[in-house]
């Protein structure tokens, strides 16, 4: 298996200590739950910073995950994380989608121990017609009986129809919201097209906010860091979508073989 190397930057305290919480709540989603779509109301709310940090820790945790990048668009996961596969050319999510490869060609191990990605390689101005092919959902069946989580990565449900069209082929749902920016109103909507698909609500993750003005602040201040609940999850005041840029061509080149060998595709 090929592997990809991943720059992982390293985190503030309170930050890595709130996702930490997230991805301890998230093992209580039950196991019925694998396949599960990561997305947010509009562009620019975190959801890709959320996607990444949980698939890291799962991983970190002994968990055995694959994050799929669907965000065919407009995906950032490759240029923020650096994402770097060595010499010669490596295939992506749009090559298998459009019959080009087999599975096993874009499953990629990577330096995150435990953990697999399905990259972006190029992206597509129209991918409803490559995500609405038979091999789309028959390819997170298949990565839901060997991996433990499915992770994916799509878009924004009200910004496109693709957000939608996934989560229609997955278990359930992580949702992401700007604190103090999305709309309530927005927000309801985006939760009924996720319904309307079928894809239950795991949790909201309530993102940048100004913690020490919200009303569930927990003020842990003197032990270093600090967080605050509310009824939609558990949320942190880092991350962004604002760096997302769409390119034509991948900055993804080659692979090399991975050290931590998956299950067998």
């Amino acid at each position: 298996m090929k592997k990809l190397t991943i720059n992982v930057p390293e985190l503030p305290y309170n930050v890595e200590e709130a996702l930490n919480r997230l991805r301890v709540n998230f093992g209580f989603v039950g196991t019925e739950y694998k396949k599960i779509i990561i997305t947010s109301s509009t562009p620019d709310e975190g959801k890709s910073f959320v996607a990444f940090n949980l698939w890291r820790m799962l991983a970190e945790s002994g968990k055995q995950v694959v994050l799929v990048d669907a965000d065919i668009r407009k995906s950032v996961l490759r240029t923020r994380y650096k994402i770097y596969g060595g010499k010669g050319e490596i295939y992506g999510l749009s090559y298998f989608l459009a019959g080009k490869c087999d599975l096993d060609s874009v499953v990629y191990g990577t330096n995150v121990e435990n953990g697999y990605m399905v990259p972006i390689t190029y992206t597509v101005s129209n991918p409803a017609l490559l995500l609405q092919s038979e091999r789309f959902p028959a390819m997170l069946d298949k990565l839901a009986e060997l991996f433990d989580y499915v992770l994916v990565d799509t878009p924004p449900v009200t910004a496109v129809a693709d957000g939608n069209l996934v989560a229609s082929y997955c278990d359930g749902a992580v949702f992401v919201v700007r604190g103090g920016v999305t709309p309530r109103k927005l927000i309801a909507s985006s939760l009924k097209q996720l319904e309307a698909a079928n894809c239950k609500l795991l949790g909201v993750v309530l993102n940048r906010v100004e913690m020490a003005s919200s009303p569930y602040y927990y003020k842990y201040s003197k032990h270093g860091y600090g967080g605050y609940y509310s009824k939609y999850g558990y949320g942190y005041g880092y991350g962004s979508d604002s760096d997302a840029g769409k390119k034509t061509e991948s900055d993804i080149t080659g692979g090399k073989e991975a050290s931590n060998d998956p299950p067998s595709i």
